[in-house]
């Protein structure tokens, strides 16, 4: 993956040159079409995923409660818990996806760490 794509997207944009290319070897790239489940409440799963491009609504009891797309990040309340995943998410286009594990993230923790943690504590004011 190339690490100035990478650098467009809102999440990795302040990253350091070398935390960028840790990202671009350890990343995966995914597609899922429309009506497909990216992830699944409850499960246990310890990745990161960015929104490339295309959209996905986020569930939680039948509900929609936020709308995602290109740039936006899911994952990270199970990467920072460790507890299961606390809603679906599906995509509601076309989308293809940045998947980043717990183990790659702990490699470049100290510069997405404040991030992550905002973004948890965002999402955690969302569903109460």
């Amino acid at each position: 993956m190339d690490p100035d794509h990478l650098r467009t997207l809102p999440f990795f944009s302040s990253l350091s040159d070398k935390a960028l290319d840790t990202v671009s070897a350890c990343a995966s790239e995914t597609s899922v079409s429309a009506g497909e489940l990216i992830v699944r409440e409850g499960e246990y799963r310890y990745t990161l995923i960015v929104i490339e491009t295309g959209t996905a609504d986020v569930i939680k009891a039948g509900e929609i409660i936020a709308s995602l797309g290109p740039g936006d990040v899911f994952g990270e309340m199970a990467i920072l818990s460790g507890r299961e995943r606390t809603a679906d998410v599906v995509a509601t286009s076309s989308t293809r996806l940045i998947t980043l594990r717990k183990s790659h993230l702990d490699a470049i923790s100290n510069e997405l760490s404040e991030q992550l943690q905002a973004l948890a504590d965002e999402r955690r004011g969302l569903q109460d």
